[in-house]
């Protein structure tokens, strides 16, 4: 026997192309129900609208980057090696998931305030887990923010390469970004 088909899984995956390719509003679900030889009406047996389909699908890409990072962080056993795991996890989570990314953070949907409140809650989340491993001699309020510089670094680097459409080695990158930011992390509040 066949297992059985995970449907909201499968319309997740559909609209994950759709979206990342012609965006919220050129997007249907005719046209995510047809690429999955179903009727509209089944997909909104899982999903009330287009709307929520696309909230979860936000929630579904940053939790699953959250995931990858946090566990990646958590396996390591000393903040440099913490910082170069997280930043290993960050850009091979992005290299295998482009359209993931895009959809998080390159979707014009973004200045829709609901759509945009995951992406900051992502961005904040990430933030809070990088905080305690700044161990300089600063504020805790200014370790969160210096956390929030090193999530928005990594998020501009794969803006960068994704934007310009070539290929890159996630290793190469986050070694090259870890040491940039241990380094600095080391120097924070030294004179």
């Amino acid at each position: 026997m066949s297992e059985p088909v995970d449907r909201r899984r499968q319309i997740l995956d559909v609209a994950l192309v759709a979206f990342s390719n012609r965006g919220y509003h050129n997007t249907s679900m005719s046209e995510i129900a047809d690429a999955l030889s179903m009727t509209k009406p089944v997909v909104y047996q899982y999903f009330d609208s287009k709307r929520a389909l696309y909230l979860e699908l936000l929630q579904d890409v940053s939790t699953s980057l959250t995931q990858s990072v946090t566990t990646a962080i958590a396996h390591a056993d000393t903040p440099r090696a913490q910082v170069e795991s997280g930043m290993r996890a960050y850009f091979t989570w992005v290299n295998s998931n482009r359209q993931a990314f895009s959809l998080l953070f390159e979707s014009s949907e973004r200045v829709d305030e609901e759509f945009a409140d995951i992406v900051d809650e992502f961005e904040e989340n990430a933030a809070r887990a990088i905080a305690p491993f700044i161990t300089a001699d600063i504020s805790p309020e200014d370790q969160h923010t210096f956390a929030v510089g090193i999530v928005g670094m990594a998020e501009t680097v794969s803006r960068q390469i994704l934007r310009s459409g070539r290929q890159f080695d996630p290793e190469t990158f986050a070694q090259t970004l870890a040491e940039f930011t241990w380094g600095g992390l080391r120097s924070a509040g030294r004179q």
